[in-house]
């Protein structure tokens, strides 16, 4: 049996009874055990995971109908999975049990999904590397000594290390993007408030964060995201989608190198997209090379207080107390979020709002968006980012240029493979849509990947 079939497949032969969610479930169980050094899944509960998939059989033998029947999946270490530990990688929750399952979770479960592990994420998933006070680090599935990148990097290499077919991470900054695309794997970010967000930890960005599902294939992602959106009015922000029927033939594809922003990119990765750009108009589809305008003054650090503000908000008083119980670098980010004054998180509440209307401008004239997910291959899990990009000195964010702006203007985004450089590392192809556009984008990425597959 293998476990590495997608959840189409898992699904289906579930469905079908050719096998059971249990027997499925104790081989994912046994290849979380064997592929522990990669520390990408930890915590596990095999009795209870494999009372779940029991119930998933009964189900199916009852004739319940169940679209990801005995599909084994992986959920990040933020989101609440009732009756689990869920710790956000930190010491101040490493004995907490989730009360209840989030929203996405519980529908998930309906779907017939069978949770067999929550994977690892960076503290309180604000750190571009996947590492943390309680677990440690996350290695990359090709390379133990570099980082897949974060937060989301357990959910991720559990994918690509063929663990499970499906994963569900979060994203308020790329952290759903950025660790497939270091991975070789699909990581969808959908608009804001397309699937309900809790009930959970308090969030430290405020309205940015969303549930994202990884996979190995866009029709996965895909399905994981139909099982999981719609509104629910235990989610104020949740929001109904369209069911776009946009045609991709004539849809207006702009493609951007470089976002629009003056940056290191290096040459395998700028090389590996523009090829996946020509190729996608070599096979018909109508690309223009084209920027975003950005307002002066929008970059990263601009908006990186709403970042630091929340977590202090949020654990200020915990950082007086005791600064030691926090990941080093969090607790930098606390300390900085307690200095910022209130015009200051003001002024980045209004670089956002500006980031947001400048996507909004261009998505009046294009339908799709297409740029780099990453401008780097992965580096060594002991530093935040790599020390050159592009043959430039890097600072410790370069490695997330690309991703953070669009979760500020709440759109749709999605990584696919899009190639990898002389050392066989991975990186991503990102494509934007406009917000709301969630179903057009993921039909668009299934053609592209099928095309970039050749």
């Amino acid at each position: 049996m293998d476990a590495r079939l997608n959840a189409y497949d898992i699904a289906a032969d579930v469905a079908a009874g050719r096998i059971s969610a249990v027997a499925m479930a104790q081989a994912v169980l046994d290849r979380i055990e064997a592929a522990a050094a990669l520390n990408a899944v930890v915590t596990i509960d095999p009795a209870q995971t494999l009372v779940d998939a029991a119930t998933v059989d009964r189900r199916r033998a009852a004739g319940e109908t169940m679209p990801l029947a005995g599909v084994p999946i992986v959920v990040k270490d933020n989101i609440w999975v009732g009756g689990w530990r869920v710790t956000q990688g930190s010491r101040l929750f490493a004995d907490f049990v989730a009360p209840r399952d989030a929203i996405a979770v519980e529908r998930l479960r309906k779907a017939g999904a069978v949770i067999v592990g929550i994977g690892a994420t960076s503290e309180f998933a604000c750190k571009g590397v996947t590492t943390s006070p309680l677990f440690g680090p996350t290695r990359h599935p090709l390379n133990p000594e570099l980082t897949p990148g974060g937060s989301s990097g357990g959910p991720a290499t559990a994918v690509a290390a063929g663990l499970v077919p499906l994963a569900i991470g979060t994203d308020a900054g790329g952290s759903s993007r950025r660790p497939p695309a270091h991975v070789g794997v699909v990581g969808f970010k959908p608009s804001y408030g397309a699937i309900p967000y809790g009930p959970g930890f308090a969030e430290p960005f405020f309205g940015l964060s969303v549930i994202a599902p990884i996979a190995a294939h866009v029709a996965d992602v895909a399905l994981a995201f139909e099982s999981m959106a719609g509104f629910d009015p235990r989610d104020p922000d949740s929001a109904i989608i369209a069911d776009d029927a946009d045609d991709l033939s004539s849809a207006r594809i702009a493609f951007s190198p470089r976002l629009g922003f003056d940056v290191a990119v290096d040459q395998a990765v700028a090389n590996g997209v523009a090829l996946a750009a020509d190729r996608l108009s070599v096979s018909g589809l109508r690309i223009t090379q084209r920027d975003p305008v950005w307002p002066a003054g929008a970059t990263e650090e601009a908006i990186m207080p709403l970042q630091h503000a929340g977590l202090a908000a949020l654990y200020g008083d915990a950082f007086r107390r005791d600064p030691t119980v926090f990941d080093p670098n969090i607790a930098k980010q606390i300390e900085r979020g307690l200095s910022w004054s209130g015009a200051e998180v003001g002024a980045a509440l209004g670089a956002s709002a500006a980031i947001a209307q400048a996507f909004a401008l261009l998505f009046g004239e294009v339908d799709l968006l297409l740029t780099p997910t990453v401008p780097c291959v992965a580096w060594p899990f002991t530093q935040l980012g790599p020390d050159t990009i592009g043959g430039r000195p890097a600072s410790p964010r370069g490695h997330a240029v690309f991703t953070p702006f669009v979760n500020h203007a709440r759109l749709p985004a999605i990584s696919i493979p899009c190639g990898k450089d002389d050392k066989g590392l991975p990186f991503g192809l990102q494509i934007i849509a406009r917000r709301g556009a969630d179903r057009t984008l993921l039909r668009a990425a299934r053609r592209i990947e099928a095309i970039l597959q050749g």
